[in-house]
């Protein structure tokens, strides 16, 4: 299993497709405020989300409380600012992936802190950063590949045709 971190995120509409992502791939999903929209009961289902009962999620009040509550070591800040592709990181089960604000990304002091563990998505130089939420996929999707899918089907209704 995966840990998805989202740190301040701002836009409803991609943490709402991120959720999605981890109720697919089975990750949890763990949110560190201020949050920019309300995920009380009412607002998501409201908001139409069907799948959010399926997500395993976790709110915490800053990043302090984030690492007094967990037992975080085995982590990843992914960060236009990073060294080295993300593919460069061997991810193992039960890591944490961090991804940062969308206005802003991840704190500067907090990613110095974990400087060895900071990996970016390759991109031309003059784009800015992808969408939140399309990079969540394509990092969680990369670690699990590495660890085998677990609990996961890899196969489709056409295995048999």
């Amino acid at each position: 299993m995966l840990n998805i971190v989202l740190v301040e995120p701002e836009i409803p509409q991609n943490t709402g497709n991120i959720a999605r992502t981890c109720a697919a791939t089975r990750s949890r999903l763990h949110l560190i405020k201020p949050l920019g929209f309300d995920i009380s009961e009412r607002a998501v289902r409201r908001a139409g989300l069907d799948y959010w009962d399926m997500v395993d999620l976790n709110v915490y009040e800053n990043l302090d409380d984030f690492f007094v509550r967990t037992a975080a070591d085995d982590v990843w800040l992914t960060t236009t600012k990073a060294p080295r592709a993300y593919t460069e990181a061997a991810f193992r089960s039960g890591c944490w992936l961090f991804f940062g604000k969308e206005t802003a990304g991840l704190p500067q002091a907090f990613r110095e802190r974990h400087r060895e563990r900071c990996v970016r998505i390759p991109m031309r130089e003059e784009a800015r950063s992808l969408n939140l939420a399309n990079s969540v996929a394509i990092v969680t999707y990369e670690a699990l590949r590495q660890i085998g899918f677990p609990g996961l089907s890899g196969e489709g209704e056409m295995k048999g045709a």
